[in-house]
């Protein structure tokens, strides 16, 4: 009993001699890398020197996180531990803490993330934390990911994620219209 008609009949036909030498397959592999050689010494080979010449990225590249301050210099995350439920990677952690009258100038709300850590080994750089924040808090930037010795570097603290006030980072291509509104 047949399940499909896609079945293929197989035969054991006889190589013939140029198939046994492999002679026309080295010729069809030697044009193409004589094809690629030449290519390369008149256009240049296609490769950048890194740290000198970066590679053009497009504009909805997603790099290293930033943790927003709002336009008074205030946190905005709330710590209500959405991105931490949307990361599919489970790279985000954070504990929750209550602000005292002396932090009002520092966190938005009366709750904040006193400790907010990101694994950059596990994370896969999806977006979905910066889609689930209500707060437009979280976004990812066109940085890259410094490289590091260790793996402990690499999960990043508060300390790496908030913007200095000082140094604002550009996010709004980042934004969707209704982060532009909800920001306001």
């Amino acid at each position: 009993m047949k399940l499909t008609n896609r079945s293929k009949v197989v035969s054991n036909k006889e190589m013939t001699l140029a198939e046994k030498i492999y002679l026309p397959a080295i010729f069809k592999g030697m044009g193409i890398t004589l094809k690629h050689a030449v290519r390369n010494i008149v256009k240049g080979p296609p490769t950048y020197s890194y740290p000198e010449v970066q590679k053009p990225r497009t504009t909805i590249w997603r790099g290293q996180h930033v943790l927003k301050r709002d336009e008074e210099g205030r946190e905005r995350c709330t710590a209500c531990g959405l991105c931490a439920v949307a990361c599919p990677a489970e790279a985000i952690t954070m504990t929750a803490a209550e602000r005292t009258k002396e932090e009002k100038h520092l966190y938005r709300e009366e709750k904040y993330a006193s400790v907010y850590e990101i694994n950059m080994l596990r994370c896969i750089f999806c977006g979905m934390c910066e889609e689930a924040c209500p707060k437009s808090a979280i976004y990812l930037t066109d940085r890259l990911v410094d490289v590091e010795t260790n793996r402990g570097s690499f999960i990043y603290g508060k300390d790496k994620l908030v913007e200095k006030i000082n140094e604002r980072i550009d996010i709004t291509t980042r934004q969707s219209e209704k982060q532009k509104n909800a920001v306001k």
